[in-house]
């Protein structure tokens, strides 16, 4: 009885380790692919970037180059390529060289 119970504990500990983060992953890139809209650059899972142009039930057309478009299907779509704001820090002017700075 003892070994069943401890069978049914390691195949639980399995299961929330390895499946749940899984689905979770799953249903994340799932929602992100329902996100797509007119006008998003995306990355296919080719690693091609394209705007899209038209979007279909399940599928998009994209222009992967200037006059170049193409039917892509939705499941394709890797990622959704976004701005990144980078903040810049203003540094203290005596630290500027690199070194400490003598009072002069």
């Amino acid at each position: 009885m003892a070994g069943f119970l401890i069978l049914i504990i390691i195949l639980a500990a399995v299961w929330g380790l390895f499946v749940v983060p899984a689905r979770r992953r799953k249903r994340s890139h799932e929602a992100m692919q329902d996100t797509v809209d007119v006008g998003d650059e995306i990355i296919t899972a080719g690693g091609l970037h394209a705007v899209v142009k038209e979007m279909g039930e399940s599928d998009l057309r994209v222009e992967i180059a200037p006059g170049v478009i193409v039917t892509l299907d939705k499941r394709a779509v890797a990622a959704v390529a976004r701005e990144i704001e980078v903040e810049v820090e203003v540094n203290d002017p005596k630290r500027v060289s690199g070194g400490d700075l003598e009072p002069s």
